[in-house]
């Protein structure tokens, strides 16, 4: 084979670069969009909770905000087309949280075909809590839109407008109390999880910080967890009747 001279070797082109993967094809990109996502759930949560414990206040407290809902950034939106921002918001959220948790799985999936020997305890828990976790939330949000939201389910008389009627019926079955609380737990174990992930995602996270972003987590998750399972708890024990 003949060898290039040394005019040749000088004029020959560059190499061509390698394509640049786009930022949501890279696995960072996943996480980051997992961690944005996973915060405006957050702060929804943070918010709901808020307003559920308004239940608390008797029916014309608890009515009287489900109404706000649907007239809030009045009198510059017309009727409900806040609360349907809201919901386009957090539906996008919810299926880019998703999207990223999926693919991301399959990632790590793929790179290791054969079940590590040793495996890192607390990392495998808290993955499969997280993948289970987010399989429950994600039945409880279709059944939850269905009986407080549609009525589709809804045992008992569902009256639009009435959300405190509504609250009172679906914890008055076992089965409605089941389903929440156990979905509420689930809530809990996410949040503790995925506010700590979020932070070391975006930067936040670092070795000298990392006790008090667990602390965060871990008062948050408490938080969140119990102020919504006091409701079904007050329709159960008579507190709210």
């Amino acid at each position: 084979m003949a060898l290039a001279t040394k005019s040749e070797r000088r004029t020959a082109p560059p190499p061509a670069a390698a394509p640049t993967r786009g930022f949501w094809a890279s696995t960072l990109g996943k996480k980051t969009v997992m961690a944005v996502s996973g915060l405006i759930m957050l702060a929804y949560l943070v918010a709901h909770v808020a307003g559920n414990l308004k239940v608390f206040f008797g029916p014309e407290e608890f009515n009287g905000y489900g109404h706000w809902l649907r007239v809030m950034g009045a009198p510059v939106l017309h009727r409900q087309w806040g609360l349907w921002i809201a919901r386009i918001t957090l539906l996008a959220a919810v299926t880019a949280h998703a999207v990223s948790a999926y693919q991301l799985s399959r990632r790590d999936l793929r790179a290791r075909p054969t079940r590590y020997v040793h495996r890192r305890k607390g990392s495998s828990y808290a993955t499969r809590t997280m993948r289970w976790g987010g399989v429950i939330l994600a039945l409880f949000i279709v059944w939850h839109v269905l009986d407080l939201t549609t009525g589709t389910v809804h045992t008992g008389g569902f009256e639009d407008g009435k959300p405190y009627q509504n609250v009172i019926d679906t914890f008055s079955t076992w089965y409605g109390n089941v389903i929440y609380i156990v979905a509420m737990l689930a809530v809990g174990l996410h949040v503790r999880h995925g506010f700590w992930s979020a932070a070391q995602t975006l930067g936040v996270g670092s070795a000298r910080r990392e006790r008090a972003l667990r602390l965060v987590a871990d008062a948050l998750a408490l938080v969140l967890t119990a102020g919504f399972i006091a409701v079904p708890v007050g329709v159960m024990t008579g507190v709210v009747n």
